[in-house]
Formats: structure tokens, sequence, C-alpha cells
């Protein structure tokens, strides 16, 4: 099964397709989606690596516009659905404080987010929670998101043979580790959180 996965992705990556789908799951990936666009970035570069930086930039402005996207559902929906949850559990002005902190260091929080497995989801939406500057945030989430995307592209880009060579060798131990950095990225979300 994970071999005819990855096959599957392998040969998505090639088709006139690709591009529509990086940038939409790039787009989800940013506000509601689980999967990180690297899951197609990878296997797009290792299928065309003459079109590396194409899909970097893809990925990146598909994940910006997605995060704008996050940063709404916070920014519009605190208010009508978590708001009154929180003021039900006496938790109102725990958010307040946590809102203050937040914004003193929210560039540099987005920008962690962003160029690490940590799910940029929970960082958009907290950003427009708690009114974090819009100005700031696009910087941010510009910077962190093409230095992620624009560095995996370039790492498989130079290193990209091997790289494909041992994931294919190795397809079971790549799924595991990568699976394990997902669920380490959403533990880490439930301990800050």
């Amino acid at each position: 099964m994970l071999r005819a996965l990855y096959d599957w992705t392998m040969n998505l990556a090639a088709s006139r397709h690709a591009d529509k789908a990086l940038a939409f799951v790039s787009f989800v990936e940013s506000s509601v989606f689980p999967i990180p666009p690297d899951a197609l970035l990878i296997p797009m570069v290792l299928s065309e690596r003459a079109r590396a930086w194409w899909y970097a930039f893809v990925c990146t402005a598909a994940s910006v516009l997605g995060a704008m996207l996050g940063y709404a559902i916070g920014a519009l929906l605190f208010e009508a659905v978590a708001e009154p949850i929180l003021n039900f559990y006496g938790y109102g002005a725990k958010f307040e404080a946590f809102a203050a902190k937040y914004n003193e260091w929210g560039a540099w929080a987005v920008l962690i987010a962003g160029l690490t497995p940590f799910p940029f989801k929970v960082i958009t939406i907290a950003s427009g929670a708690t009114k974090l500057s819009f100005v700031v945030f696009i910087v941010a989430s510009i910077v962190a998101r093409s230095i992620r995307f624009y560095a995996v592209a370039g790492l498989i880009y130079y290193f990209g043979p091997p790289v494909r060579e041992f994931i294919e060798q190795r397809l079971g131990l790549v799924f595991t580790v990568s699976l394990a950095v997902l669920i380490g990225g959403f533990a880490l979300v439930k301990y800050i959180i």
C-alpha cells in the first residue's frame, strides 16, 4: 500500500496537474489541512529537477495565501465561536494575557512555525485570533515559507538522485519518520497551548 501511494505521488508529480495539486495542498495546509506540502514538493522536484524553483515559488505563494485564510478564520470566527466558550469556562482573561504575550513574540512564532514541521495552521489561526499585526504576519509568513520551500527544493535539486534512491530503498523508514515528525508537531502544539 505504501509503495502504491508513493508511486501515485510520483506519477502525480510528473503529471500536468502537478502545479495545481501542489498549490492546493500548500494553500489548505496553512489553514486547515494536516499534511505538509513537502509531501508533494519533494517528489515533484525529484520527478522534474529543472522545475525545482518554480515548484518552490508555487508552494510559497499558495502557502502564504492559505495563511491569509487561516488568519481570517482566527480573526473572524474567534469572537463568534471561541470567545464565548473561553468566557464560559472562565478563560477569557487568560486568553487576553496569552494574546498580549503572543503579539509581543508573534513574528518569531510565525517564523519558527513557518520553517519547521510545526503545524502552520495553528499559528495562522492564532495570529488572527490575537490580532497580530497583519503586515508583520504576512512578512514573517513570506520569509519563513520562502526559506523553507526554497531550501527543500534546493536540497532535492542538488542531492536529488541519491535522495530518491534512499527514499525508494527505505520507503517504510521514511514514512515512519515523517509520521513521527507530524505527530510530534501536533503533540508540541498541545503541550504549548
